[in-house]
């Protein structure tokens, strides 16, 4: 099973976040990278089955870089200490809602939608909410979304964004910075013999939410 090939490297990687130990043991970051490239082609494929934008998607295209960017953090660690992959529509730079895995000892994550978009997209997002609140309603209100994530996740504004009514009566559902959903599991969970098949459930409870952002960005 790949999961433990791919957690205990990330383990020793947190263990041990430099360089020369990364150089030392790129053996096993190869092979843990491999693993974690047959499972983003699975979800691929998987999703691709009901979302057919996803379909035409390559692993490489959908992972993120484990190299960290410490050019303005005061933490200088070089690596990440988890795998990620984002399968959206037009690539991770797109700006579209998509789907993402983060595998990661200390607590991996499903999720999906768009983090933190650029302020024009936002705004594209809550004027599709404002003009179709019912249709959005429905879908997060339907009891499998419910079950898996609860509720939309992110930071929200306090007060109604500029441009939109403070009596609009799904004004909550504008506030939101991110529109995202997610689903945590701790390490027997990703450990354990049916992951894949429940994930590939989560992300197509996720689907008709993501359709809707991206109708919402189209």
């Amino acid at each position: 099973m790949a999961f433990p090939t791919i957690f205990n490297f990330l383990q020793q990687l947190s263990e041990n976040n430099n360089r020369e130990w990364f150089h030392g043991h790129k053996p096993e970051f190869l092979k843990a990278k491999d693993s974690f490239e047959i499972i983003t082609e699975l979800l691929i494929r998987e999703i691709g089955k009901y979302d057919k934008e996803i379909g035409t998607l390559q692993a490489k295209d959908c992972i993120f870089r484990i190299y960290r960017d410490v050019r303005f953090s005061k933490d200088k660690s070089p690596y990440k200490t988890n795998f990620g992959a984002f399968l959206v529509p037009g690539g991770k730079k797109s700006g579209k809602a998509g789907y993402y895995l983060h595998l990661d000892p200390d607590g991996s994550f499903l999720a999906g939608g768009v983090y933190m978009p650029a302020s024009d997209q936002l705004k594209k997002i809550r004027n599709y909410i404002f003009t179709h609140p019912e249709e959005l309603k429905q879908i997060i209100s339907k009891p499998a979304f419910k079950r898996d994530f609860g509720e939309i996740s992110g930071d929200k504004l306090k007060k109604a964004p500029r441009g939109f009514p403070a009596d609009f009566p799904d004004l909550e559902l504008l506030k939101f910075k991110s529109y995202i959903v997610v689903m945590n599991y701790n390490k027997s969970a990703v450990f354990g013999p049916d992951f894949l098949n429940e994930a590939f459930e989560t992300y197509n409870h996720m689907n008709p939410f993501i359709a809707y952002i991206n109708k919402a960005l189209s």
